[in-house]
């Protein structure tokens, strides 16, 4: 061989061995950066556990802060307010009502005709309006006016179908989902306004008589019977078809709870004893925290990022909007620190909320008014502002997804992350990281309803009595995620209850609380009740 082909196969054994290094290398870095990602999974996993006996300290603790908050004002996380409803729906109530539902960009007008325990709703119509954006920034008249407006719109359409009995006024449930200091059935001060509003003259002044005003001017003969919160008003509506509902949860993009509880049993009530001898509190169960919350590094990154740092800790591990969030945060390391995506971390990854459950149209209508194409630019205080109620569940999607290559996780990743081209084990990844992020929710969300029942006494049988206790559920969350909902209900039934209890609770989807419940509690605090019953 002349010295010509003796360098030529030299250089092409070097070569080769170069290109050989190489693969080696990569094999080896992909190997450590894949140990590395499994490792970070593997820490969120344990310090998100929720072992039966931190979900037993969750729920002792949720019935001390209830106890407490029920104490004094102020005396718990767990505000525990008195919500003035005293008279829930029986069944027996009869006639027309109307509902408004006024809780985001969006508000709903509804009427209903109740015909008593043999016909229940006769007949229902609802139309759903949006406010201009001018007017959430704008003066309470000015908003007011508009809702009364529509509302008026609404009423002059009333066919066939709905009778108002004659010399009656017609009578209104609102339904007004923002801080209010309630101060009677029908009245309520504002504290402060979320979701996109701000408009400064409605702090401090009682909504009721804001909407009143507004109706009058508009000609509007109505009455607003109750001012009721969406929980209060599926509580209602639940027990209006199942007389044995005790309490209410809504796990949507939000969360909160409201139950029955006996009057004597509040230390801060001041007033007469209502004749019920019952009162149904609003716990606002989001503002729970406890130093069992299995709480990690990311949930407390979204907690001090977030508009209301220090608040609504319960909230932001058990609820829609945060749930794919801390999903996101969790990935963003992942790509950060061990390259889970490839060499350069996807700029999407980086925009807050971008996989919770958002309304996803509003949201990149936001992201288009606020920074263009720059979605990584968008904080996490922007996106807060922006979104609005949950019907986009990204993240159950892909935890739902069954196909052999989870070609769901595949799509949901390239659509919404921009992440082409991902192996199956990566996806296989994804599907466990929502698991555990959603399985903690549903089992601390059992807590909480287990610490309702210990308050109440529900969590044990006594003998010789046979009760049932039904528990109102509504919100997108718990109706369409059906791993939450699973998980939920048998950590509930089989392992914080047992068998013998769990025979006696049920848990009952119960829908649109804000509407036909707010109708319906307007209903039972008609002020012709008392004329009806002589």
């Amino acid at each position: 061989m002349g010295k010509v082909a003796v360098g030529a196969a030299v250089i092409c054994a070097a070569t080769v061995c170069a290109a050989a290094a190489l693969i080696v290398r990569h094999r080896m870095r992909s190997s450590g950066c894949w140990a590395r990602a499994m490792a970070i999974l593997r820490e969120f996993e344990e310090k998100c556990g929720t072992p039966i006996g931190k979900l037993r300290q969750v729920a002792d603790a949720m019935t001390v802060e209830m106890h407490a908050g029920l104490a004094s004002e102020g005396g718990s996380k767990l505000k525990m307010l008195i919500s003035y409803v005293d008279n829930l729906p029986t069944g027996d109530e009869k006639g027309l009502f109307y509902a408004l539902d006024l809780g985001g960009t969006n508000f709903r007008v509804l009427r209903v005709q109740l015909g008593g325990k043999v016909g229940h709703v006769l007949k229902q119509e609802f139309v759903e309006v949006s406010i201009p954006p001018h007017l959430m920034v704008g003066t309470s008249d000015a908003l007011f006016d508009f809702i009364a407006a529509e509302l008026a719109k609404f009423v002059s359409t009333e066919g066939q179908g709905f009778h108002l009995s004659p010399g009656r006024q017609r009578e209104l449930g609102f339904t007004f989902s923002f801080p209010v200091n309630q101060l009677s059935i029908a009245s309520g001060t504002l504290m402060k306004w979320t979701k996109g509003f701000s408009i400064d003259d409605t702090i401090g002044k009682d909504v009721v008589a804001e909407l009143t005003k507004a109706m009058e001017r508009q000609g509007l003969d109505m009455r607003v019977a109750a001012l009721v919160n969406d929980t209060i008003g599926t509580l209602a509506g639940g027990i209006y078809y199942d007389n044995d509902v005790i309490a209410a949860v809504i796990l949507g993009t939000g969360t909160n709870a409201a139950y029955v509880e006996r009057a004597h049993a509040i230390p801060k009530w001041h007033g007469l004893l209502p004749k019920s001898g019952e009162m149904v509190i609003n716990m606002e169960w989001g503002n729970f925290r406890s130093s069992h919350l299995p709480l990690t590094d990311y949930d407390h990154a979204l907690d001090a990022e977030s508009l209301n740092p220090g608040e609504q800790i319960f909230e932001k591990i058990i609820s829609g909007m945060y749930l794919g969030d801390i999903v996101r945060r969790v990935l963003c390391r992942m790509a950060e620190e061990a390259a889970f995506f490839g060499d350069t971390i996807p700029p999407k990854l980086k925009v807050p909320f971008i996989l919770s459950f958002i309304l996803k149209y509003q949201w990149d209508a936001a992201v288009a008014l606020t920074v263009g194409d720059n979605m990584s630019g968008l904080s996490m205080q922007d996106g807060w502002a922006l979104i609005s109620n949950s019907r986009t569940p990204d993240m159950s999607a892909m935890h739902h997804d069954t196909s052999f290559d989870l070609r769901v996780v595949g799509k949901k990743l390239k659509d919404i992350l921009g992440i082409s081209n991902t192996s199956l084990k990566t996806r296989k990844v994804v599907v466990e990281l929502c698991d555990i992020v959603a399985t903690r929710g549903a089992r601390l969300s059992a807590a909480g309803i287990l610490g309702i029942l210990k308050k109440l006494g529900r969590d044990t049988v006594k003998e010789g009595e046979k009760q049932r206790t039904v528990i109102a559920m509504d919100g997108g969350l718990f109706e369409h995620y059906t791993e939450f909902r699973m998980c939920l209900e048998s950590t509930l039934k089989e392992e914080l209850l047992g068998e013998e209890v769990s025979e006696s609770i049920v848990i009952m989807l119960s829908n649109d609380g804000s509407g036909i419940g707010a109708a319906l509690l307007a209903a039972s605090h008609s002020q012709y009740l008392e004329v009806e019953e002589s």
